[in-house]
C-alpha cells in the first residue's frame, strides 16, 4: 500500500468512530466518514489534478471533529469563532501525526496542515480549491439540512444570507460549479434569490 492509500485508509478509519450518524440513501454512514467521502468526490471531479496533500487535506478536513463540541464553547460568534479555530488546529495535528506515521516528511506535512487551516484564502491556489470545495459540499448537501432546522418566519432571509456569505468565499470556478449542482428545488430558488 502506498503512503497515500494508508494515510487515506488512517484518515477514515479515526472517521469511522463519529458516533454521530447520518442516512444517505438509505444506508447509516459515520456522519464526519461520510463527510470526507463526499470531500474526496467533490474534489476530484472539481480539481482532477489534485495534489497528494491538497487530496489528504480534504479528506481530513474534518477529521475527529466530534471531538470538540461547539456547546463547550460561548453561543456567541466570538465562541464561534474560537471552536473553528480550535478545530482547524486540532484537524491539522491528528493529520500530522497520522502523515508522520505512514512516512511522509516535514515540508509535505506541513502543506497539508497549511491547507487544513485554510491559510491564504483567495491567494494561495490550492487553498482557495479546498474552501471551493467544501462550499460546494456545503450546497449539496447540507444546505437543505440547514434549511430544515430554521423555524422562525425569516428563515429565507437567514438562508440567502448563509448563502452570499458562502458564496463571497468561493472562486470565479468555484461559482461555475455551483451553479451546475442538482439542488431541491426550494434551495434552487433561494440560491437564484441570493445571487440576484
Amino acid at each position: 500500500m502506498s503512503k497515500f492509500d494508508e494515510a487515506i485508509e488512517r484518515i477514515d478509519k479515526k472517521n469511522s468512530k463519529d458516533p454521530h450518524k447520518e442516512v444517505y440513501k438509505g444506508e447509516t454512514y459515520p456522519k464526519e466518514l461520510l463527510y470526507s467521502e463526499r470531500m474526496t468526490k467533490q474534489l476530484l471531479e472539481f480539481e482532477p489534478e489534485a495534489s497528494e496533500e491538497l487530496q489528504i487535506a480534504a479528506r481530513a478536513q474534518h477529521i475527529c471533529r466530534w471531538q470538540t463540541p461547539r456547546d463547550e464553547y460561548p453561543m456567541n460568534r466570538v465562541g464561534y469563532l474560537n471552536w473553528r479555530n480550535d478545530l482547524k488546529k486540532k484537524h491539522a495535528a491528528i493529520t500530522g501525526e497520522i502523515l508522520e506515521e505512514v512516512g511522509y516528511n516535514q515540508d509535505f506535512i506541513n502543506r497539508v496542515a497549511f491547507l487544513i487551516q485554510k491559510k491564504k484564502i483567495k491567494k494561495d491556489e490550492e487553498t482557495q480549491t479546498l474552501e471551493d470545495v467544501i462550499c460546494l459540499v456545503f450546497l449539496q448537501y447540507y444546505l437543505a439540512d440547514f434549511e430544515a432546522k430554521l423555524k422562525d418566519d425569516s428563515k429565507d432571509d437567514k438562508m440567502v444570507d448563509i448563502i452570499k456569505k458562502t458564496w463571497a468565499k468561493m472562486s470565479t470556478k468555484g461559482h461555475e460549479a455551483a451553479l451546475k449542482l442538482a439542488l431541491p428545488d426550494e434551495t434552487a430558488a433561494l440560491v437564484t434569490r441570493a445571487l440576484s
